[in-house]
């Protein structure tokens, strides 16, 4: 079941939770101690690039339970936005978090990696972790994710008894692979963190900590693996594209139009079901002031079983607040193979999602 009461935005089509370093490991470590679920994804820059032009990729990071802004440019987007993400959160950095943390002792099963990669890891980890240990390891090859996905596979994983599954093939076919395979695989944590495995191992050295905080770190990351100086350039034509077309255009409408308190006092939600479709009629505008009785609506709405339209011809003003939310909507609904469908939006909500990059919620 999605959760509604995340604290979750919208940055250049993707979900992010507006979360600190603290917080995620302490969402990890909850969803480990109570036997829940949590996919976690961790978008930097060339993530965010993929995923929009990938709809598969997209839908991985939606569908997540935990999405953390793991890039400095996305930091710096954000706060240009006014949105409410205060610091990087690296995958790396939630890992060595809870590497470090021996009063919650944590075990990890390794898929994926360069041959030979993830059984140093693991050995390196059993040894000198305080606070995690290695209770298996596995190299696919580079196979399909057909046969990576096999009955053996998963019952191997599953017989291992961890708590972390750290899948490195890949960025999009490791989300791929998670988005096949978490229904049948019983380990609580299970996330994409490619670089991990080789910073364990010690094949690959990761930046000191103030290149990483000053966002340099993709120069580190060239100079220990010279291959990925191309999808660096890329990524950075790709950013500039962004901020010319996106960001920059966003960040000034932000400063001339802004929801004053008679539009926000205006908001109001009124749901009804007809057939099939349950319909939410709002009225005004919606922030992250006063999004709260959206997310109940929201999730009676999910709960109702039915394609859900979301009548906007009284909305005047929305933010990544609102946007983010409805994503998260969009993606329980395409899940479950039902539709959502945006009405009658006011020319100024429109073009708040089209710089958001999510115009995909206004496909059919």
């Amino acid at each position: 079941m999605v959760d509604f009461n995340r604290d979750i935005h919208c940055l250049l089509g993707l979900p992010f939770d507006a979360v600190t370093m603290a917080e995620a490991v302490g969402r990890v470590h909850r969803a480990v101690s109570d036997g829940q679920r949590c996919f976690l994804s961790t978008p930097n820059l060339s993530f965010l690039i993929g995923c929009l032009a990938d709809r598969g990729f997209r839908d991985s990071v939606i569908n997540s339970d935990l999405s953390i802004a793991d890039g400095m440019p996305l930091v710096w987007m954000a706060r240009m936005l006014g949105i409410p993400i205060r610091e990087r959160v690296a995958g790396s950095g939630v890992f060595e978090a809870l590497r470090c943390d021996s009063a919650q002792g944590m075990s990890v099963y390794f898929f994926g990696g360069p041959e030979g990669v993830a059984e140093r890891a693991c050995q390196k980890l059993t040894t000198d972790s305080a606070g995690m240990t290695c209770v298996g390891h596995e190299c696919p090859g580079f196979g399909s994710i057909d046969d990576m996905s096999s009955e053996s596979v998963i019952a191997r994983i599953n017989a291992s008894g961890a708590d972390f599954l750290v899948v490195a093939l890949g960025a999009k076919k490791g989300q791929a692979w998670i988005v096949r395979n978490r229904a049948r695989i019983t380990v609580p944590i299970i996330s994409h963190l490619g670089a991990v495995v080789n910073f364990v191992a010690g094949t690959v050295r990761r930046a000191p900590v103030w290149m990483q905080r000053s966002g340099l770190e993709w120069l580190w990351r060239i100079k220990e693996e010279p291959g990925l100086w191309r999808r660096y350039f890329e990524d950075g034509m790709a950013l500039l594209t962004l901020l010319v077309t996106r960001v920059v255009p966003y960040v000034w409408y932000l400063q001339h139009h802004k929801a004053d308190a008679d539009q926000l006092a205006m908001a109001s939600v009124e749901t009804r079901e007809e057939g099939q479709s349950y319909i939410v009629r709002l009225q005004g505008a919606w922030t992250q002031r006063n999004i709260a009785p959206l997310r109940d609506c929201f999730s009676n709405a999910v709960l109702a079983g039915k394609d859900v339209r979301l009548e906007m011809g009284g909305v005047t003003y929305v933010d990544s607040a609102f946007v983010g939310l409805v994503i998260l909507l969009q993606g329980y609904q395409t899940q479950h193979c039902r539709q959502l469908l945006l009405a009658s939006l006011q020319q100024p909500v429109h073009r708040i999602i089209k710089y958001c990059c999510a115009e995909y919620l206004l496909k059919r």
